[in-house]
């Protein structure tokens, strides 16, 4: 008997017996180990390719087996992503309320256009995503699209776990800022330089940019009164910094209140650019997939965001309980949080004689 397939097996069983803890009775046995071995071939092999992933699952059955239950997985089986949703949301290394982070990741296969709608919990210089919205078109979502995330949202989690939202310029629509404004979520959504500005007092408009003109690299600056953006009241602000190409550019972000803190929340928004980056090259490569069918492609990603939740917060806990993660001399982390709980995980999987300080496990265990 070969004694190291056992202990990799047992590895595997671990995840499994942890998934049905949370998943009897929502998902079968048979569906809930499948799920487990996905999720482990995901960690190992960071990529998204069937066939490579088929090579991957813990199995006596051959390659070509797992890759048929995968394809059948993507076609046929009707995963629930409310539950995958709710998983994530119980992994998350703090407590509500969360900001959050809305905006758009979007690739082209072959002439498929893949354009992924994301809200994501933001932390520490990253967001998890949480939920998502596939849209079978190019360019911005629109404001339903944007109403029906934040909707399915409150409805999983509640309206008091959203501390605030933030976006980028394309989420500044007259009738989404309305909805946001009349719900009464907090917000920090930034808008173009050449947007015009209403004084409700006096009728006047001037463009944004004009406002803030006088802003020096570094300085910033809010409005102690309400204005129209695109008919809709709120506060705005403004700080001047350095673009990516180095030249000094306006921030001019609008908000429900609180416009003292827009500057340092919004800057937080960068978060869900580093989420993208590690569900693209710098963690699982989800650009890689040959799915062109949205509804195959959602099932994907929604996968995809569970590993990706997993492995990050392996990485915190590496870094805050046993090795911190070095810091380069340019002052940035050497690894980021994903790669350090990525190599972990792929390590103990992979090696039959890897032992780990603590157990990866847990953090799947959502108690």
């Amino acid at each position: 008997m070969d004694t190291r397939n056992l202990k990799v097996e047992c590895k595997s069983t671990q995840l499994i017996s942890i998934l049905r803890e949370n998943l009897t009775g929502k998902m079968n046995l048979a569906r809930i180990k499948f799920f487990g071995q996905l999720i482990c071939a995901l960690c190992k092999i960071q990529n998204v390719c069937f066939e490579k992933l088929a090579t991957a699952f813990e199995t006596d059955a051959k390659s070509s087996s797992s890759l048929r239950r995968i394809q059948r997985f993507m076609a046929e089986y009707a995963l629930n992503t409310d539950l995958v949703a709710q998983l994530i949301f119980k992994m998350l290394p703090h407590k509500p309320p969360y900001r959050l982070a809305m905006d758009r990741t979007n690739w082209q296969f072959g002439e498929t256009d893949i354009n992924v709608l994301t809200l994501a919990v933001v932390y520490q210089g990253v967001a998890f995503p949480i939920l998502i919205t596939m849209l079978d078109k190019r360019g911005n979502s629109d404001t339903q699209e944007r109403k029906e995330i934040i909707k399915r949202y409150i409805r999983l989690f509640g309206k008091e776990t959203i501390d605030c939202l933030l976006a980028d310029r394309e989420f500044v629509g007259g009738n989404w800022i309305c909805s946001l404004n009349s719900s009464k979520i907090q917000y920090y959504i930034r808008i173009k330089e050449n947007f015009y500005v209403q004084d409700p007092r006096t009728g006047k408009e001037i463009k944004a940019s004009v406002m803030f003109a006088d802003l020096r690299c570094g300085q910033y600056r809010y409005k102690h009164r309400i204005y129209r953006v695109n008919g809709q009241l709120c506060y705005i602000a403004a700080s001047k910094e350095k673009g990516k190409d180095g030249k000094p550019e306006l921030q001019i972000i609008i908000s429900y209140n609180q416009p003292e803190k827009s500057k340092k929340s919004y800057r937080e928004r960068w978060a869900i650019e580093a989420c993208f980056r590690g569900l693209k090259s710098s963690g699982f490569n989800i650009e890689n997939t040959h799915l062109n069918d949205l509804e195959r492609i959602e099932k994907l990603f929604t996968v995809v965001m569970l590993a990706f939740a997993w492995a990050y917060v392996v990485g915190v806990h590496i870094n805050d309980n046993i090795k911190a993660i070095r810091i380069c001399k340019h002052g940035n982390k050497a690894k980021s949080f994903l790669k350090c709980g990525l190599e972990h995980i792929a390590t103990l999987l992979l090696n039959p004689l890897a032992k780990s300080e603590f157990d990866i496990f847990k953090f799947l265990s959502c108690t």
